[in-house]
Formats: structure tokens, C-alpha cells, sequence
């Protein structure tokens, strides 16, 4: 985990992505309130029956302290903001946004666990050896303790910390499976006030740009405004995150560029890619790499004492002054600086000398296992959701991804009463 004072823990395994509420635990806890944005779950199920349940996920996250305001919901400004986006070779994403703040969103998430306990045994720190099988039907887990718990229905939502750990279950019991894309870039920080009249009209842009040269995808992810960047720290790698909070606010706005990549035959490990790019990086600077995009355009290493000539402060201060063209392939470089002119046009200041670019942000999109519209393997009454099975990317179609698998085994357990 990450101190208010300090850098990275370097924590096994990481606190930040892994333990109760995963990823999103101390994420800055965005609740995308949209079947658009988040996951794939319209693949599974009626898009109209996905917004209920998105809606009655929400619903949940209120109960239990979330904060009422929605932000996206002034629809002028959004249509201005959409054909300007258009003009700049930019699609804008309208998306209705509730924003929790990292402190809250832990708060939120201890709340549901403490009302949990009074139900359920919760067991943490238990790693899952394998998942047992019957005559192709789950019948339970073996923890590499050799515990044995049984159990009629088995549900497997271990994160993107477990993505892997997954995989290789999936493997082991022939369900196919399918790599998702791996999305790797930068996180940007820029003053506040540059990108103010989108975070007020919208408080995440959702933007997407192909490139001229190579028609790749580019897009934004994670907008933190007024907040700091992070670190993550995972397998024996430290990325670049950002949180916004409630309660705090910094100078600075951050955000993801993201460069999606799509792997043909023969190529079969999307993640270990990403991961090979993020070692590098550690590599040159024993952490995360901060340079100025003005050091960039002149082929030049940022330095302390250049970082100081800039308008922008870093609120990540263990990240390492360095040269990121040493690090992201040509290609993916390439693609976040049009991006980035292309954003100028309806945010300027973005493309600016003075704007910081932190490497590497790494998003592993699970591999996507096969499943029934119920989130159903093809191994009776073993169920998989949420990230770590490869079909949402975010809290909200997280948790509405539990609550399909929720209601289909209700609907057993009553037929079969």
C-alpha cells in the first residue's frame, strides 16, 4: 500500500489490488452508471436488464454511505462537448458518473464486510489450491493448507490480482478461453484547470481517438481530477495508477492514455507483454519513470532540476526523472502523443512542455473464460465474474456481475426446494 508520505510498500501480495473489495478497495471508487462503460455483460445478457442491475447495484453502494451526487447528467453541455470531441478526431463517451473518493470507497467496502459477518464466514488469506470436481459437476476448493470446504455452488471472482491464478484453474478443467487485449501508456498529469470544463460537465471524459499511422486505439481511463498519482506494486512490479478523493484535493488533474493492443497467432501472452514493458521501466529507474512531454518531444531525459522548471508539480514524488522513449515501443508512443494534440483541441494546455507523463500504466485484462448468459462454466454449478474472469473492468458491472450469479442460484436453490 501507499502512505500520504511515503512511496510504495511494495506489499505481498498488494494491498491496493488484492484483500476485501480487490482492485476497488482503494481505487478512487468511480461507479460507472452506464452498460457502455465497465465490462462486457450486454454479451451475457439483455442490455436492458443489465441497466436495472446496475441501477440496483448502485442502489447498494447508497445504502451503505455513497455519496448521492451523479455527475454527466447536464445534457447541453455534454452535446457541446461531443461535437467539439468530433472535431478533433475525438469520440467522447457520455457517461452518468457516482464518485465514492478512495477514503470513502474503503469506508464503504469495511461497511458491507461488517454486515456481511453477521450472515457469512468470511475467510481471508486462504490461497485456493484448486477447485474439486464431480463427475463434471463443482463440488468445492482445496487451499494449499489441504483444507477441504465443500459447497453446492462455487463462484470464482478473484480480481485482476488473480487473474492468472484463474487461467490456469480454467486450464486445468478444459474451459476455453479467450485473451482479452492488453492496454498499455502512461498516466498524464496536468494542471487542473485545463481539463476543468470537462471534469465539471462530466468528472471522467471518456474519449477515444485511432490513430492516423497505424489506426490503433487510444483511449482515456481513470481521470482523477484534482488528485495524485499512485503507485501499484504486483508480482514484483511497480505501475502508475491515479486516486481522487472526497475530502483532499491537489492542484492537478490525472489521467490515463491507454494504447489497446490485440495479439494474433502465434502470440498467446498479452499479459507477459505488458509486464516485460512495465519491468523495463522499472529496470531504467528502479520504479516509475516521470518525464516532461517538452524533455520527450527534444529526445531528451528529463532531470530534477528540468522538472523544476515546470508548471506542473508531480504528486507522485518517488517517480524517477527519465526518458520513457527508452521504455514504450515506437508505436505506442507514437499513439499517445496524437492523442494528446488531439486532446489540446478541446482541453488546451494538455499538450503542453510542462505536461507530465508518468510510465508505464499497464491495464491486464484477464483472459475471458467461456460462460452461459447466468456467468455459468461449462462445469456445472461453477459460476466466474468480475475481472478476474475476464468480462468487467470496473466496481460497478463488477458487483452486477455477482449479482446475476446471486440470482441464478437463488432461482436453483428455490426449484429445488
Amino acid at each position: 500500500m501507499r502512505s500520504k508520505n511515503g512511496g510504495c510498500f511494495h506489499c505481498s501480495p498488494c494491498a491496493i489490488i488484492s484483500g476485501w473489495g480487490g482492485a476497488g478497495a482503494f481505487s478512487d471508487g468511480k461507479l460507472n452508471l452506464s452498460t457502455e462503460i465497465g465490462g462486457q455483460l450486454d454479451n451475457y445478457i439483455d442490455k436492458d436488464r443489465v441497466a436495472e442491475l446496475i441501477e440496483y447495484a448502485d442502489d447498494i453502494y447508497l445504502e451503505f454511505g455513497a455519496d448521492e451526487t451523479v455527475y454527466g447528467t447536464d445534457e447541453e453541455k455534454i452535446d457541446i462537448l461531443k461535437k467539439e470531441a468530433s472535431l478533433a478526431k475525438l469520440k467522447l463517451i457520455p457517461t452518468k458518473i457516482r464518485h465514492l473518493g478512495t477514503e470513502k470507497c474503503a469506508e464503504i467496502l469495511k461497511k458491507m464486510q461488517e454486515y456481511l459477518r453477521t450472515k457469512i464466514d468470511i475467510k481471508t488469506n486462504n490461497k485456493v489450491k484448486r477447485i474439486l470436481l464431480d463427475n463434471g459437476r463443482a463440488i468445492g476448493i482445496e487451499t494449499v493448507k489441504g483444507e477441504i470446504i465443500k459447497g453446492k455452488y462455487i463462484v470464482a471472482m478473484p480480481g485482476r490480482a488473480g487473474s492468472e491464478w484463474l487461467k490456469g484453474q480454467a486450464e486445468d478443467m478444459d474451459i476455453k478461453i479467450s485473451n482479452n487485449p492488453v492496454d498499455v501508456g502512461v498516466r498524464v498529469e496536468v494542471p487542473a484547470i485545463a481539463m476543468k470544463r470537462l471534469t465539471d460537465a462530466i468528472y471522467e471524459s471518456k474519449l477515444v481517438y485511432y490513430t492516423e499511422k497505424f489506426d490503433d486505439r487510444v483511449r482515456t481511463f481513470c481521470m482523477c481530477p484534482y488528485g495524485e498519482v499512485v503507485t501499484e506494486f504486483s508480482d514484483g512490479i511497480t505501475s502508475v495508477n491515479g486516486h481522487s478523493y472526497q475530502e483532499y484535493r491537489t492542484d492537478n488533474t490525472n489521467f490515463a492514455l491507454l494504447v489497446s493492443t490485440n495479439f494474433t497467432e502465434p502470440f498467446k501472452e498479452p499479459i507477459a507483454y505488458g509486464k516485460y514493458i512495465a519491468h523495463l521501466a522499472n529496470i531504467l529507474s528502479g520504479g516509475v519513470i516521470v518525464q516532461r512531454l517538452g524533455d520527450l518531444e527534444l529526445g531528451r531525459r528529463s532531470t530534477p532540476d528540468r522538472l523544476t522548471h515546470s508548471i506542473v508539480t508531480p504528486t507522485l514524488k518517488e517517480a524517477i526523472p527519465g526518458d520513457l522513449s527508452f521504455v514504450l515501443p515506437y508505436r505506442i508512443l507514437f499513439g499517445i502523443l496524437e492523442m494528446l494534440k488531439a486532446m489540446d483541441k478541446i482541453a488546451p494546455g494538455v499538450y503542453s512542455k510542462h505536461t507530465l507523463l508518468y510510465g508505464v500504466e499497464v491495464k491486464f485484462y484477464s483472459s475471458r473464460l467461456e460462460l452461459s448468459g447466468c456467468l455459468e462454466t461449462k462445469v456445472n454449478n461453477l459460476f466466474a465474474a468480475g475481472d478476474g474472469a475476464g468480462i468487467t473492468r470496473g466496481l460497478i458491472q463488477a458487483s452486477t456481475s455477482g449479482i446475476i450469479v446471486a440470482d441464478e442460484i437463488l432461482k436453483r436453490r428455490n426449484k429445488n426446494k
